[in-house]
């Protein structure tokens, strides 16, 4: 079974790469550059969602699907939307309905960050604002019980925002499992990879 393993805004697919290594299965993790995927594509949110959804097509079913932040978001909505495909499913930091004000704020310190803070991840400074912004809509509330895999929300134990909205996440698919991963905050896979491989070998493999 194949391990479909989705990084977050400001990170890129090598972000999975010490987590990869201590997955039981890791020849069947495939990690996937998200932006790259758009082929030239304006970058925005939905334009983003068809891309994987393109890139999800030539993979036996079902396959697993584990995101962090926008990779978790992505991987809620297919899981919503393609819900025999999906065997089952890890949402790390994951919210489901969108944060305005949060997402306001990050995008007015995104103004005034230099260019050069984006080119790690592979978009420029206003392609990030714009995806951003393509997001602020995004509520899969009404749509949450279309999800019929095995799903495991997980957070940093510093991801304070993130715990609140996985736990109100849990509260709305009841089973669920949840669990927090010490010493890490948002990014999970960057911070605790050990701890994170560890937690998947065990959800995968059960």
């Amino acid at each position: 079974m194949k391990y479909i393993l989705l990084h977050g805004l400001g990170q890129t697919a090598s972000s999975w790469e010490k987590t990869v290594n201590e997955l039981q299965n890791k020849a069947d993790a495939v990690c996937p550059d998200l932006f790259s995927l758009l082929q030239g594509e304006e970058i925005n949110y939905s334009n983003l969602y068809q891309a994987f959804c393109r890139y999800c097509e030539p993979f036996p079913e079902p396959f697993a699907v584990c995101g962090l932040s926008l990779g978790g978001i992505l991987a809620l909505q297919y899981g919503i939307e393609n819900p025999q495909k999906v065997n089952s499913m890890v949402l790390i930091g994951t919210q489901y309905v969108m944060p305005k004000k949060l997402l306001k704020f990050q995008n007015m310190l995104f103004r005034v960050m230099p260019k050069r803070t984006f080119m790690s991840i592979g978009l420029a400074k206003n392609e990030v604002i714009r995806l951003s912004e393509s997001m602020m809509d995004l509520d899969f509330r009404k749509d949450l019980h279309k999800i019929k895999c095995p799903l495991l929300l997980l957070c940093g134990d510093r991801d304070k925002p993130n715990i609140r909205a996985s736990l109100n996440l849990k509260k709305r698919i009841p089973d669920a499992d949840f669990a927090v991963i010490e010493k890490a905050g948002h990014e999970v896979n960057i911070d605790a990879p050990k701890s994170l491989g560890a937690v998947l070998n065990d959800f995968f493999g059960s």
